[in-house]
């Protein structure tokens, strides 16, 4: 699961070079903290202003499809693509960096073991409440996920999706065990400890795509 970040340093620092402005950036949720202090950097170096908005990518991008006005979007590749196929968005687009998903529990909570996929499955079914993103890319994968493991239905009493700026906090205020959402997500969220990422040796042997 990629995050574009590319496509805000290349256009800011574009920006930069001409005079003192305002930029409007779209970003998706997943790349919320590094979004956010990129911008911070570009303020404080440039003098600009940047109107910072998020949203889940799909919703992102059918904001730009109803004509709201924006300078630079940040998004996952399949949705930046879309973009810039219907003429939406000025290509080529540019990969900044790759998140896969993680996992995070509250703050001082014991950290449960996600090393195996048996183990994984078990922490799963141990918790009370998991949360994830309702509508975004990383809960659709997580979702799934659990199918391919064979516990989708035992899950479901147990899946709290949510809104995306909501998907971490809720874990943090104590109303979910666990949240699975795109590690980049988990950053920066008070009263929330990462457990680790959801390990490629045991995607493969699911066999599910890369993230």
């Amino acid at each position: 699961m990629k995050v574009l970040l590319a496509l805000i340093v290349m256009s800011l620092a574009a920006i930069s070079a001409g005079q003192t402005a305002e930029i409007s950036v779209l970003s998706g949720n997943g790349a919320r903290a590094a979004v956010i202090a990129l911008c911070a950097q570009f303020e404080k170096a440039t003098g600009n202003k940047v109107d910072l908005r998020f949203g889940v990518n799909v919703d992102v991008k059918k904001k730009i499809e109803a004509g709201e006005r924006f300078d630079v979007v940040v998004g996952n590749p399949p949705i930046v693509d879309a973009l810039i196929k219907d003429g939406l968005v000025v290509g080529p687009r540019a990969d900044f960096g790759r998140s896969g998903l993680g996992v995070a529990v509250r703050a001082g909570a014991p950290k449960p073991d996600i090393g195996t996929t048996e183990s994984f499955k078990r922490a799963l079914l141990a918790a009370k409440a998991v949360a994830y993103p309702g509508k975004g890319a990383s809960g659709i994968y997580f979702v799934s996920l659990l199918d391919r493991m064979g516990i989708k239905t035992e899950m479901q009493g147990k899946l709290k999706p949510m809104e995306a700026e909501d998907t971490v906090e809720v874990v943090a205020r104590g109303e979910a065990d666990m949240v699975v959402v795109v590690a980049t997500r988990i950053s920066d969220v008070p009263g929330v400890d990462r457990v680790g990422p959801i390990r490629k040796s045991y995607r493969q042997k699911l066999d599910l795509p890369p993230v």
